[in-house]
């Protein structure tokens, strides 16, 4: 009988989340019966209630295996030890605790391990799918085409899985204890998380080798965000659509066909195409992140002094195509960086706020304002007082 690719669950001193994901895992879909289940827990002074709910879970699609670390490992330690198990399997899928899972989960990891195996520019598997830009609390969403994936040069924490080779280029590349802190190709956002986090490093590692994750359309994991290590209270601001169904026969890209390729900033690598420029020529910013460019023409919501050479409008989703369809408007700005100009445009804010909501309406509005300013407050006085 074939031995699947294993299951880590990571888990710490959340029992509700552990088995919350424990039971999306039980209820989905497996085409083997012989996959291992790795509960790792690390170490906490009072969870034991964690290893009781980790002991007692029945599962029946192969062998249960649970670890528990003698000392605590921290995040960082703990999800690279756990993506080292597909050095020894060969792959692995990583859920963490807070994390819900798609019927269609384990074959989507499967379909999608198998292609990138072979493929060098692949660094690792997304199950999830963002709909947020961690960078500016915005709404993202990639663009379409006829594949079921898309390629991000991001990679994902709210499950992933690797195979033995993309692990073992990442750990090659990490023992060298890489200083990623001046490194400007790096989202300043991701430059300054908390030294716990390996993912700025595994991002860091795909942007200097030029690799990407591949990410599914429609996601296999949503993310409660419990609190935790890095959550402070809990949210729904990460939940995404869930694929339902459990049977599903992916058709995935290659990066050199695909037209939904974004950078580590969440911007589309093809709007070039578009604005007759060439690849080099042209910096995309149209969340207005970024305070620095290094090519001649800028592509940005921001307002800069320099000859603007296009305007475009903030109507089509996802806003990329705006450029794609050149929507008239005053929204995204193509500059030439060779002219200096004093720029007289104003940003339109009502604009860009509105266009991340649906609608709201203003007693919702004044709730809302009261509720965050109380919070900002409470967050204020624990910050001074203790």
């Amino acid at each position: 009988m074939d031995k699947g690719t294993p299951i880590v669950v990571v888990a710490f001193d959340r029992p509700k989340s552990l088995r919350r994901v424990l039971k999306s895992l039980s209820e989905a879909s497996y085409e083997l019966q012989d996959i291992d289940l790795i509960i790792s827990i690390d170490h906490a002074p009072h969870n034991q209630e964690v290893l009781e709910v980790a002991n007692s879970f029945d599962w029946k699609f192969g062998e249960k295996i649970v670890k528990y670390a003698k000392t605590n490992l921290g995040l960082r330690k703990h999800i690279i030890n756990c993506a080292s198990l597909a050095i020894e399997y060969g792959s692995v899928i990583i859920l963490e605790d807070d994390l819900y899972v798609s019927p269609n989960f384990y074959s989507y990891s499967t379909q999608a391990l198998s292609f990138a195996e072979e493929r060098q520019e692949i660094g690792g598997v997304s199950l999830y799918n963002h709909r947020t830009n961690v960078h500016k609390s915005r709404n993202f969403e990639p663009t379409y085409d006829s594949y079921d994936n898309w390629y991000f040069q991001f990679a994902s924490s709210w499950g992933q899985a690797w195979t033995k080779n993309q692990v073992a280029d990442f750990l090659e590349w990490y023992e060298q204890t890489p200083n990623i802190s001046n490194t400007k190709s790096i989202p300043k956002n991701v430059r300054a998380w908390s030294d716990k986090s390996w993912l700025k490093y595994f991002i860091a590692f795909l942007i200097e080798k030029d690799k990407y994750f591949i990410y599914p359309k429609v996601s296999l994991t949503t993310n409660f965000s419990d609190k935790g290590t890095h959550v402070g209270v809990d949210s729904t601001a990460f939940q995404v659509p869930l694929l339902t169904v459990s049977k599903k026969k992916y058709k995935f890209s290659e990066l050199s066909d695909s037209k939904c390729v974004y950078n580590a900033f969440f911007e589309n690598q093809h709007l070039h195409n578009y604005l007759n420029i060439e690849k080099e020529d042209l910096s995309t910013d149209l969340y207005g992140y970024r305070d620095q460019y290094d090519t001649r023409y800028v592509l940005t919501s921001s307002i800069l002094d320099y000859k603007m050479i296009k305007q475009f409008g903030r109507s089509l989703k996802p806003h990329e195509n705006n450029i794609i369809f050149d929507i008239e408007g005053n929204d995204f700005f193509l500059y030439d960086t060779l002219e200096k100009v004093i720029n007289p445009a104003v940003k339109n804010r009502f604009r860009e706020i509105t266009y991340q909501i649906k609608h709201l309406n203003l007693s919702d509005a004044k709730y809302l304002f009261q509720n965050l300013l109380q919070q900002r407050i409470k967050g204020i006085l624990s910050k001074i007082f203790g």
